[in-house]
């Protein structure tokens, strides 16, 4: 069966329509943060302890988080935020209440409107603490593979956290403890809360796939410095917008019609739980110990893939059946001929019949 790797994390574009974008409230009569324009953006600041609630003080008080492209910031604080009438759009005493890392989520960007959750990690990785995640309601220059954008609509799940790495060899492989981490994570919150089994798949490298459609996407970048990679991974997952295909929402509703839905919140707290634990086997031990249950979730296993190739002035298809991953995290096959090959994306597509190049092992 051929092979069609989607470009972008959720679907196709969404235009969304400011009325329905969230507005919370804040003490110092900015009851508008979603009506600002593209070149302003309002982040709110939180920790789940007081080392990291003091950490968000020093970086309001020193206006330290900075965006690209001259967009203005202004920082607000957890305690500036006055009650809201109606459930918040994120719950996050809910969220640090499932909590139970010791690094990752701890400190928590949360915004109505952003560019992009990846441009505040990245471009303040120095500043905010290794493992910080963003959170936006809206994206609207949204990044994907290739240069891609994308715009994202209310109801998906849109964040970036940050990692740092010493090995550079692995760092290749961070994308598949990630994407690990988000499909066990949506199994447990289903078994957690009475909800129907959700059989979320991996497509290679960084897709999330329900029932034959996607559903999310990560997508890691990483720069060197001071010989440790600094490491920008975000996801996105459609939770509880429908259109114009499925979400995990949709599908629960199909499945069980009175089955309460799927927090964000929850899933959110429950990924990092799992992402640490993942993420501390895969530091000592590398990505060995989890390669059984990663095969198991994902979709390619003994699957048959046509190769186009240019040799000489011909185009030459060959047959090879995917084995497993190589440990620089390619796709591993075997050809017609027994010899084994490593399969790379070219650069321009993830089409599996026209976007691989084939490398040969000894």
């Amino acid at each position: 069966m051929p092979l069609s790797i989607c470009r972008r994390l959720i679907s196709p574009s969404f235009r969304f329509v400011d009325s329905l974008l969230p507005v919370i409230n804040l003490r110092r009569s900015l009851a508008a943060m979603d009506s600002t324009s593209s070149a302003d953006c309002s982040l709110v600041l939180f920790g789940k302890s007081d080392e990291e609630k003091q950490i968000a003080s020093a970086l309001k008080q020193n206006c330290s988080i900075k965006l690209p492209e001259s967009t203005t910031v202004s920082l607000h604080l957890e305690s500036e935020i006055a009650k809201p009438e109606k459930e918040a759009p994120f719950n996050v005493d809910l969220f640090f209440n499932s909590l139970h890392t010791s690094q990752f989520g701890r400190f928590l960007i949360w915004s109505p409107r952003l560019t992009s959750t990846h441009d505040v990690v990245s471009h303040n990785f120095g500043e905010i603490p290794i493992g910080a995640v963003c959170v936006a309601e809206i994206q609207s220059k949204g990044r994907g593979r290739s240069k891609n954008v994308w715009e994202s609509p209310l109801g998906c799940l849109l964040f970036s956290f940050t990692v740092q790495m010493e090995d550079g060899r692995v760092v290749p492989l961070l994308q598949y403890v990630v994407s690990l981490a988000v499909t066990e994570a949506i199994k447990e919150v289903c078994q957690d809360n009475g909800l129907p089994y959700l059989d979320v798949k991996i497509k290679w490298p960084n897709d999330i796939y329900l029932n034959g459609l996607k559903v999310g996407g990560i997508l890691c970048t990483s720069t060197y410095r001071s010989k440790k990679f600094n490491v920008s991974a975000g996801i996105g997952l459609n939770i509880d917008n429908d259109k114009p295909t499925t979400c995990l929402n949709g599908v629960l509703r199909e499945l069980s019609p009175s089955a309460p839905k799927l927090r964000r919140e929850h899933f959110l707290s429950t990924f990092f739980n799992k992402f640490e634990n993942f993420y501390g086997l895969f530091t000592s031990q590398g990505f060995q110990p989890l390669e059984k249950l990663y095969y198991s979730t994902w979709l390619h296993s003994g699957q048959w893939v046509t190769i186009q190739e240019e040799k000489g002035d011909q185009l030459v298809e060959d047959v090879v059946t995917i084995q497993g991953l190589t440990s620089s995290g390619y796709l591993l096959a075997i050809g017609d001929d027994n010899q084994m090959c490593e399969l790379h994306p070219d650069g321009n597509s993830l089409d599996f019949f026209q976007g691989l190049i084939r490398r040969k092992l000894d």
